[in-house]
């Protein structure tokens, strides 16, 4: 039992080493600040370090190795603590500038609202606009999902709409720098901060399904006004403390997905973990079982009636695209005020 005991606990020790390992040559490979060749070098020594350490959990020298291990990644850790993000760079336009917004009793001004008018992927004309909105007027709120390839893994976008046919639509995303392109592996080694962008749903949405060649979809969700008004709040806190605080966008802890969880449990929604939270490809199906969506209709009639391309390229990014995008699209009844 003894031995058993042991190996159980050498085990444990072994798996923790390796992912500390496998995060420590990550961490290296993308940040330390020396030419490429003595990154590389650095990265395969540490990761022969950590292998090396497994191996000697048996020997006598374990006791040794493991605290210069631990002395090794406490340093490492402490450096990582010194990254911060940058906060000027050459972005890439769509992802520039950062929404920022004011409350006036039931007034909402939203300053760099994105507002491009899109001609194909590439070809834009860039427009940063003011924009003021009646929290008294806000009706509803709506989930896109985008798709480009993989079909567990979506882009995630929440939509505001207002009494006469507003909307402005949230896209948690990459800033990403001219020229750079989204990792998921990256992403998750401080490689580029997070944006919060607010926009045109013609804009965020429309570049996507007209230009981009993404499967868009559109949920309506059951929210009731003041739930939509009280997330929406949320999105304006957060994008405000973004622009005088940077973070780091990450694939799995600081995402399009993640951030809205936090935001629904910041005013108050319980938002229990689910592993479709982070493969966010099976949202809908998570906000069907938890009757955030109209649950009327069986759950392959609500997906087969998300998908917007067809509309949406009919629509053509018209004035009313928002409308058109929507047709034919089931709207739960908001849960009303006890």
């Amino acid at each position: 039992m003894r031995l058993i005991g042991r190996l159980l606990v050498a085990g444990v020790l072994a798996s923790i080493i390796l992912v500390a390992t496998a995060w420590a040559v990550g961490a290296l490979w993308y940040h330390l600040p020396v030419r490429p060749s003595a990154r590389v070098a650095t990265a395969f020594l540490y990761g022969v370090f950590g292998l090396a350490t497994i191996v000697t959990i048996f020997t006598r020298l374990r006791n040794w190795l493991l605290l210069l291990f631990l002395l090794c990644f406490v340093l490492l850790l402490t450096w990582w603590s010194t990254i911060k993000p940058r906060e000027h760079a050459d972005w890439a336009p769509e992802v520039a500038r950062q929404v920022t917004g004011t409350r006036n009793g039931d007034v909402l001004t939203l300053n760099n609202v994105r507002d491009f008018e899109w001609r194909s992927k590439t070809d834009f004309t860039e427009r940063w606009v003011t924009r003021t909105y009646d929290l008294s007027q806000l009706r509803t709120a709506d989930l896109f999902l985008s798709q480009w390839g993989n079909p567990n893994i979506a882009h995630v976008i929440l939509s505001f709409g207002f009494k006469g046919g507003d909307y402005i639509a949230w896209s948690v995303e990459v800033r990403r720098r001219v020229g750079g392109a989204f990792s998921p592996v990256a992403d998750l080694f401080k490689s580029d901060p997070l944006v919060i962008v607010a926009s045109d749903e013609r804009d965020v949405v429309g570049v996507r399904s007209n230009f981009r060649g993404e499967d868009v979809q559109i949920y309506r969700l059951r929210a009731s006004p003041e739930a939509a008004r009280g997330l929406l709040l949320e999105y304006v806190q957060d994008a405000n403390a973004l622009s005088t605080t940077p973070e780091f966008y990450n694939s799995i802890t600081t995402n399009c997905t993640t951030t809205i969880v936090k935001m629904m449990r910041a005013v108050g929604d319980v938002v229990p973990f689910d592993w479709r939270l982070i493969v966010n490809g099976y949202l809908p199906e998570y906000a069907y079982e938890r009757g955030a969506l109209d649950t009327s209709l069986p759950l392959a009639d609500l997906r087969q009636r998300s998908h917007i391309a067809e509309r949406a390229k009919a629509a053509g990014l018209r004035p009313d695209f928002s409308r058109l995008i929507r047709l034919d699209v089931p709207s739960p009844s908001a849960p009303q005020k006890q």
